[in-house]
This record gives structure tokens, C-alpha cells and sequence, in this order.
């Protein structure tokens, strides 16, 4: 049985954004992405689940520099054309070179720079259909965790999250990451986030009125833990 989760701050989410060990922090999680295989378990995730339905609209929560999304973005255009997505984060980090890339594939790119609890209570939130996080759960202690699933629950028909594993091959991996030439702030979050990840289904256990949805969720080889939420198109 995995260890108690634990959550704590991480350093990154410490640091300003033009701290230049943020800026290396976050190159290093674009390899650390590569290594766990996380765009390619989000893209196939989101196609094996969308019901053969292209989305209008497809919010990222926590997307970072959105980087990790273009990646998932150019698995999945061939199927979806044309698709609207939302990158939101607290901060607006999102360079021209990736806005050129999310153009390149006729996706409609909106950043939006925001808390993810300030943007699901605004009076007039978007109207979206699928939402993802990568890595971005974790941070949440249960509560917080369950008032967030309970918002994504109302918004969407579709939810995907990729988040770290909880177990001792992870924890094992994630202290090996000095190998890829990660900063010090990489090394320590990484810890963090296994420490703070999931494991078997407490994800489930948070979702609201479960029995309106098809859940699942697992381990996710070689380091991750997923969790699919998935509105049958009969519900209301």
C-alpha cells in the first residue's frame, strides 16, 4: 500500500516567473513530461473517451506554458480539426513560438491568466466540453481537491488528468532526475509531487454524484496515475 499523501508547497509555484531557476525549472519539465510519456497518455485517453465526438472547446487547467498541451495538440488535430482551447494559469507564460504552433494546427488559442477557483465562479465562465490537467492536482489538499472536481464536474462532459504516481517506483524515479540535469528546484518538486500524487482510486472517491458518470482510473506505466471522468451522453 502506497504511502499517507502528503502535500507541500512546491518551489516553483514560489518563484517569479522570470526567476531564472523558474525558467530552467520549466524547460526541465518538458523532459520530465517526456520521460513519464504524458502527452501521449493524455491524447490517447482523450480520443479512447471522447465518444468519437470532436470538442468545440477544450480547457487545460494549469497549463504552464502551455507546451505540454501543443504537444498533446498535434497528436490529436488530425482527429479534431479545429478546436478552440483555453490555457489557464496564474500566470500568462505562453511565448509566441508556442501561440505559433497551436496556429500552425488551426487550433484557437486563448490564454487565460487566472486562479482555476476565480475563473469556474465568475458569473459567466466559457462553456467548454473537455477538460485536461497534467500534473496540476496534486497540488490541492483533499478539500480544495473535492470544491475543484465539483466545479469541473458542473462544466464539462469530459474530464482527463494525468498526475504523478504515488509509489515507490515513482518516489525512485523522481530522485534520479538530477541524470536529466535538473535544477535544484526541479529535484525538489518532483519528490514533492510524488509524495503529493494518487493511487488506487481516491480521485473517484472526490468526484460528485458519481453514479451520472463513467469513471476511471489507474496507474498510467511507467510513472503516472490517471483519472477519467466521463458523462454518458444520455445524462443531463
Amino acid at each position: 500500500m502506497a504511502a499517507p499523501r502528503r502535500v507541500e508547497p512546491e518551489w516553483l509555484d514560489l518563484l517569479p516567473a522570470d526567476d531564472p531557476r523558474a525558467r530552467a525549472s520549466r524547460r526541465d519539465l518538458g523532459r520530465v513530461n517526456t520521460v513519464m510519456l504524458q502527452a501521449g497518455i493524455m491524447a490517447r485517453s482523450l480520443l479512447a473517451h471522447g465518444a468519437g465526438e470532436k470538442p468545440r472547446v477544450l480547457l487545460d487547467l494549469g497549463a504552464g506554458d502551455g507546451s505540454f498541451m501543443l504537444s498533446v495538440a498535434r497528436r490529436l488535430a488530425p482527429r479534431w480539426p479545429d478546436v478552440r482551447v483555453i490555457l489557464l494559469d496564474r500566470q500568462n507564460i505562453v511565448s509566441p513560438r508556442t501561440q505559433a504552433g497551436f496556429s500552425a494546427l488551426q487550433w484557437r488559442l486563448e490564454t487565460v491568466a487566472m486562479d482555476v477557483f476565480d475563473f469556474f465562479e465568475q458569473a459567466n465562465p466559457p462553456r467548454v466540453d473537455v477538460i485536461t490537467a497534467n500534473l496540476f492536482l496534486h497540488h490541492f489538499a483533499p478539500d480544495q481537491l473535492a470544491r475543484l472536481l465539483a466545479l469541473v464536474a458542473r462544466s464539462a462532459r469530459l474530464f482527463v488528468a494525468c498526475e504523478p504516481r504515488r509509489s515507490a517506483f515513482a518516489l525512485l524515479g523522481s530522485r534520479l532526475l538530477w541524470a536529466l540535469g535538473a535544477n535544484d528546484v526541479t529535484r525538489h518538486d518532483a519528490v514533492a509531487s510524488v509524495r503529493a500524487g494518487f493511487d488506487a482510486a481516491e480521485l473517484s472517491a472526490l468526484w460528485p454524484e458519481p453514479a451520472r458518470w463513467e469513471l476511471r482510473e489507474g496507474a498510467a506505466w511507467p510513472f503516472s496515475h490517471q483519472f477519467v471522468a466521463r458523462r454518458p451522453s444520455a445524462s443531463p
